[in-house]
């Protein structure tokens, strides 16, 4: 079985928000068994959040978390770290409504709690072991859970663009294979959009080194891709993180096409309501130590 995990000592990263602009100041820090992940604004009266799909309050081009008036925003990047190293009890403290955009994949945050230190915690963790298909359609876009054992993403993404078409992508979600095919993968959006996007308060923060940036007919960013399929390695990024709000490990394939934020969130919503779809069981201990991966990082 699988042991909980936590931060061996405090981690410190600073950056500009996404969408506010903002610079931010975050710490990461070791948290007792059981906690959970939970964000802490120390600008506002030190309100705290769990990273629970119950603290969700938007979906709109990022995924925000809240608790009464205070939210924090654009999580999934740091969810997905967390989540794809096993970490399972973490502070987050941030002096900003937005968790820093660093270079709009997981790596930074991945690499940091790497060198960090991993912490074994006394007491083991369990997961979410998928019994019966769970299934949500909306319009084009469908996201679905089914039954397998350990954890697999399977995701499609189409897009008429001629720098992007259609990309697909399965892969079990293991430590190994996330720091090496999944936490590279940088967020991406459309130059066309970026106005409608600021007019709204939003992309604020976005730049070429940021994001991966799309034209009229190609990348911006000098056709200087981390993968020739990084949008979609991407979605799945955004995926575990958002999936991870569940807050056990899910054991199952998660099937999406043309899915996002709003279709993970409600797809976590629907595994809860359908009870007899899913028991929890103790996690194997499948995932390979860190140690075997910081030289790949």
């Amino acid at each position: 079985m699988r042991f909980q995990n936590t931060l061996k000592k405090e981690v410190f990263l600073s950056g500009r928000g996404l969408h506010t602009g903002r610079e931010i100041n975050m710490k990461l820090s070791p948290a007792p068994r059981d906690t959970g992940i939970v964000f802490i604004r120390t600008d506002k009266r030190n309100m705290s959040m769990k990273a629970s799909v119950t603290s969700v309050a938007g979906t709109t081009f990022a995924t925000t978390l809240a608790s009464e008036d205070v939210k924090v925003g654009t999580v999934e990047h740091l969810l997905a770290a967390f989540a794809g190293l096993n970490i399972d009890n973490a502070y987050v403290e941030l002096d900003g409504p937005e968790v820093p955009i660093i270079d709009g994949s997981s790596m930074p945050f991945v690499s940091k709690i790497i060198e960090a230190g991993i912490a074994k915690q006394a007491k083991t963790i369990s997961c979410i072991r998928i019994l019966e298909p769970v299934v949500v359609i909306e319009g084009a876009c469908q996201i679905a859970v089914t039954p397998y054992e350990g954890t697999k993403i399977t995701y499609r993404l189409f897009h008429t663009h001629p720098a992007f078409g259609e990309q697909k992508l399965g892969i079990d979600i293991t430590t190994m294979n996330f720091i090496n095919e999944i936490a590279p993968a940088r967020t991406f959006g459309f130059l066309r959009d970026v106005e409608m996007l600021r007019s709204r308060g939003l992309a604020r923060g976005g730049s070429l080194e940021n994001a991966i940036v799309l034209g009229d007919k190609d990348v911006l960013n000098g056709n200087k891709l981390r993968f020739k399929d990084e949008f979609v390695r991407h979605k799945i990024l955004d995926a575990v993180g958002d999936l991870s709000l569940i807050g056990l490990p899910i054991y199952g394939h998660i099937i999406a096409n043309k899915s996002g934020h709003t279709l993970h969130i409600k797809l976590l919503r629907k595994i809860l309501l359908c009870r007899n779809s899913w028991d929890i069981v103790s996690e194997p201990a499948v995932a390979p130590r860190v140690s075997r991966v910081t030289a790949q990082v």
